[in-house]
């Protein structure tokens, strides 16, 4: 029986904002039938979970004809999924009637991948009030009164998703002609999300986790506090607002320390730059990638060093924070590392994907990328079970899903 590895892709929407996933699947790219899809929404709901996957988003889903006219298709919750209909589907009078009795039933309709145009606008005529979707192929759309035709399935009620977004260029491009969401690996990059301008205590929080992993001693480390009293206020704002149950309330580095730990307040720190820096709300595309690859970094780790310390935890921790510091800092990764002091492991394997740590790395960008044959030729090269890291990527999938919620952090 072939595995199935299961990815998603964020669909933000024009503040940069995460809305909904795609759900990919090995074999997606292939030649879509009813047994794939049911397959699909089979393994999300009873195998992995639409919580695990989905978090509170709905997932588009694409089906076929096939699927669509399948009875089966009323089997399937309607709370969960977008079925993302095939443009190749014809708007027959039987799909038509289709569409109509899933919209009664409160079923999200998408077509997928739709060459918007004077034709298409004609084709789908009868089922667009019934659509809560169209995800639009902006490069094979006529640009002739592309902007009017976008605005016309808006009046619809029809939220514009720009699919297959990959520059910037794309996606200023979509936004002018006001496309409401957007989709495409470019988006699963940091480098979309606008950020803040460069604070100078990002560095010095940068220096403070160095210092903490590295078993520096208590008393350095509260001097480095000291010199960087707005990190110190935060820190202990944080320790009392009631993220940590303790009896009597906690005024000094050295008591946090003694009671929280090395560790979790390294982590603390990492957070607070991407929290603080992308965005007020937590829940931004790069914070959530950064949450995802830090999880990935320490799970795949331990999954080939069964018995890694926990040095080389943090270390691995550390490799998936940095590897998207350029993001905040808006500098190239060479020219921040000059400024700390990092172990070699780490260095090789952020600037050459060099070592084990660099090795897991690459991984997790194939994962991003859906790039199924690395990761499978991964699982070979480290002799590990097949779809091994598939369990590991839905479980810190899930992970992210917790941390998304309003009391994690």
């Amino acid at each position: 029986m072939q595995s199935i590895f299961i990815g998603r892709q964020p669909i933000i929407n024009s503040y940069s904002e995460l809305s909904a996933y795609e759900i990919l699947y090995k074999g997606s790219q292939a030649v879509l039938n009813r047994f794939s899809s049911a397959s699909i929404i089979n393994n999300v709901l009873n195998k992995f979970g639409t919580t695990s996957i989905l978090g509170d988003r709905r997932g588009f889903i694409k089906i076929d004809e096939t699927f669509l006219m399948h009875d089966i298709v009323f089997s399937i919750p309607s709370d969960f999924f977008v079925f993302s209909i095939t443009e190749a589907t014809p708007m027959s009078e039987k799909i038509v009637e289709r569409i109509e009795q899933l919209y009664e039933r409160g079923y999200m309709l998408c077509i997928d991948k739709l060459i918007l145009n004077a034709d298409s606008m004609y084709k789908y005529k009868a089922v667009f009030p019934k659509l809560g979707f169209v995800k639009l192929d902006i490069k094979k759309s006529s640009p002739l009164e592309l902007a009017n035709l976008i605005q016309k399935l808006q009046n619809d009620g029809i939220t514009v998703v720009a699919d297959d977004i990959a520059s910037h260029s794309e996606y200023i491009k979509a936004k002018e002609l006001g496309c409401d969401w957007f989709q495409g690996y470019f988006f699963a990059k940091p480098k979309i999300i606008e950020n803040a301008k460069q604070e100078p205590a990002q560095i010095a929080v940068l220096k403070l986790y160095n210092m903490l992993i590295e078993d520096v001693s208590i008393d350095e480390i509260t001097e480095e506090f000291e010199r960087n009293p707005e990190i110190s206020v935060q820190l202990l704002q944080f320790i009392n607002s009631g993220a940590f149950s303790f009896r009597n309330k906690i005024s000094t580095i050295n008591h946090v320390l003694a009671l929280v730990g090395r560790r979790p307040l390294s982590q603390w720190l990492m957070l607070m730059i991407y929290s603080k820096s992308v965005s007020k709300d937590k829940h931004s595309p790069l914070m959530l990638m950064v949450k995802y690859r830090t999880q990935l970094m320490e799970n795949i780790l331990t999954v080939i060093e069964k018995d890694a310390s926990k040095q080389r935890i943090s270390e691995a921790y550390f490799v998936g924070i940095l590897s998207l510091i350029e993001t905040i800092f808006s500098r190239k990764i060479e020219d921040i590392l000059v400024e700390m002091n990092i172990s070699y492991d780490v260095e090789i394997a952020l600037l050459n994907k060099e070592g084990l740590l660099g090795e897991i790395l690459e991984l997790i960008i194939s994962i991003e990328k859906f790039d199924t044959e690395k990761i499978h030729n991964f699982e070979k090269r480290y002799k590990l079970e097949r779809q091994s890291i598939e369990t590991v990527a839905l479980e810190s999938m899930k992970n992210v899903n917790k941390f998304e919620k309003p009391d994690i952090i």
